[in-house]
């Protein structure tokens, strides 16, 4: 454990930096790898977990491992199950005798209440009034029963209604990228009950959506079982054109990447097209990672995330502390170096054009001068 001094504040980290070859494995491994090392003892993580991802460098993906997110992130349709269930367990250890506010969240929990939202009145001022009395006209029971488990359960927060979606809330307010408790710096990590909690990933921030009982476990402490994943890189060269959207790069990655068969492998960008790509391009490629079927479509951390950081009125004091840690702990980008891949992908931004996708499924992309030929086709498809 070394110590790091930010703006006269001493705080401590597991350095894992010193780590033979660091600079060869990729980001979102570093992330994994400083996890494992820092829980081993707290939650007796097999020596050989740490190994199987040091492993990496040898090709030797495969092996199985372990992962402890630093936090848990769910949205109400599957959130409310897990805490109901989590309610349950204290009945039964009421039943047994024993103190059931023994049961509680290990890591920090937030529920974001989004999926419930629908729309009734529109056109008018008093529209968001009038829906937002509706929602909890028919909600009163789960916001009644999501408000004693704020009450009830430690390490559990309700984000209320009309607040935000999901995956908005999480990267504009809920991570800090790089979190402090107690004295000591750990990155931020998160599972949630959400396919497109991949977007996270645009911050510098390893996560991906799980089931809920994965959630539950994970919640109440358990590591949540994995493989080492094959890493692969995305080189990015040069800058969009005038003309693209952040939508039809993302099309096109989307396309590129379901050719190339990332299924259950980790998806990493660098190359010095990274640096012209804004947080909120990065991001709407993160979230579309269900859709070109990697775990994770991971942009590590660099000036970009600081900069975003400051626009979404984060502290200067949680800025200083991104800044100093990940370059303390090799986890701040560097162009000067590229870590090993599993295998390299190149895709040049300059060559992104105007895409439309459909009109079932994202990858089905098409250039916008072919619109009206696969329109017919597809009429033609329906009628046959």
């Amino acid at each position: 454990m070394k110590t790091l001094k930010i703006n006269d504040k001493e705080s401590h980290y597991f350095d894992i930096s010193e780590t033979e070859r660091i600079e060869d494995f990729p980001y979102s491994l570093r992330v994994l790898l400083e996890s494992l090392i820092r829980q081993k003892n707290d939650k007796n993580i097999d020596q050989a977990y740490i190994q199987a991802i040091k492993d990496y460098l040898k090709r030797e993906v495969g092996q199985e491992t372990v992962f402890l997110p630093s936090r848990v992130v769910l949205q109400d349709f599957t959130g409310v199950p897990a805490i109901v269930d989590l309610a349950a367990m204290r009945d039964a250890m009421l039943k047994l005798g024993k103190n059931p506010e023994l049961i509680n969240p290990e890591i920090p929990v937030d529920l974001v209440i989004d999926h419930s939202v629908q729309v009734d009145f529109q056109g008018n001022e008093q529209a968001f009034l009038l829906n937002s009395k509706k929602e909890f006209e028919r909600n009163r029971e789960r916001y009644e029963f999501l408000k004693w488990a704020e009450q009830s359960f430690d390490n559990f927060r309700v984000v209320p209604p009309a607040t935000g979606i999901i995956h908005q809330v999480n990267i504009e307010y809920l991570s800090e990228v790089i979190s402090e408790k107690d004295g000591l710096l750990y990155p931020d990590s998160v599972f949630g009950t959400d396919s497109h909690t991949t977007m996270i990933n645009a911050l510098g921030v390893l996560g991906w959506g799980v089931g809920g009982i994965e959630a539950e476990a994970v919640m109440l402490g358990e590591p949540s079982s994995l493989t080492v994943p094959e890493v692969v890189g995305v080189r990015l060269i040069g800058k969009l054109g005038v003309f693209a959207t952040a939508t039809d790069l993302a099309l096109t990655v989307t396309k590129i990447l379901r050719d190339e068969k990332v299924v259950g492998k980790f998806v990493e960008f660098f190359g010095e097209g990274l640096k012209n790509l804004s947080l909120a391009d990065r991001a709407t490629i993160a979230n579309m990672a269900p859709e070109y079927g990697a775990t994770c479509g991971y942009f590590p951390i660099d000036n970009e995330t600081l900069k975003y950081l400051r626009a979404t009125n984060r502290s200067e004091e949680i800025v200083a502390r991104v800044d100093a840690y990940a370059k303390a702990n090799k986890l701040f980008y560097d162009d000067s170096y590229q870590p090993h891949y599993s295998k390299v992908i190149d895709i040049n931004l300059e060559k992104v054009e105007t895409r439309l996708s459909g009109p079932s499924r994202p990858q089905d992309m098409l250039e916008l001068g072919d619109l009206s030929h696969n329109f017919e086709k597809f009429v033609e498809q329906q009628k046959n």
